[in-house]
């Protein structure tokens, strides 16, 4: 509140970054403006509105700005090729790391054995591979003549088999 003379009275109110400064003449008793509920309203929704204006334009320039942090920036490449070895330094060495590394065997990442996790090529390969060792057991003719016994030798056959592999 800033007083300019006795007849006028400034008002400072702060309306997105910008200063509105309005006067109203002083006759003793200050009038208030009687707005009507749906202005109010009106004034209020607008409020709203500017909040959520400014959050969703400050998320923007946050996702922007770490956006232009994750960029890397290419600058003189020079000094970074001075740093690295030569060519034919860095092809001699990989070749003793690369014979050093035949030796080892390549782990691959165990595929799931839950068919709900798999994907849907795992899916179709596991779907086809069953099929077709279903399609050989009905044709084998120890099957078609006992299918239990079958059963049952296959099953000592594959236990057996993993007691061997897996001696605990």
């Amino acid at each position: 509140l800033v007083s300019c003379d006795q007849t006028c009275i400034m008002y400072s109110f702060k309306v997105v970054n910008v200063q509105v400064l309005m006067c109203v003449l002083f006759t003793g008793v200050e009038e208030k403006k009687q707005i009507s509920k749906k202005e109010k309203m009106k004034q209020r929704r607008d409020r709203w509105l500017g909040k959520i204006g400014a959050i969703k334009l400050a998320r923007e320039q946050q996702k922007a700005q770490a956006k232009r942090r994750a960029t890397p920036v290419v600058g003189d490449m020079q000094p970074l090729a001075d740093a690295l070895p030569e060519l034919p330094k860095l092809m001699t060495s990989c070749r003793a790391q690369a014979s050093r590394k035949s030796k080892v065997p390549v782990k691959k990442k165990p595929e799931p054995t839950d068919f709900s996790q798999m994907k849907p090529a795992q899916k179709r390969k596991l779907l086809e591979d069953e099929t077709s060792k279903f399609t050989e057991v009905l044709s084998n003719t120890a099957f078609k003549v006992n299918p239990f016994e079958a059963i049952g030798k296959h099953f000592r056959k594959r236990l057996k088999q993993e007691e061997e592999e897996n001696p605990n």
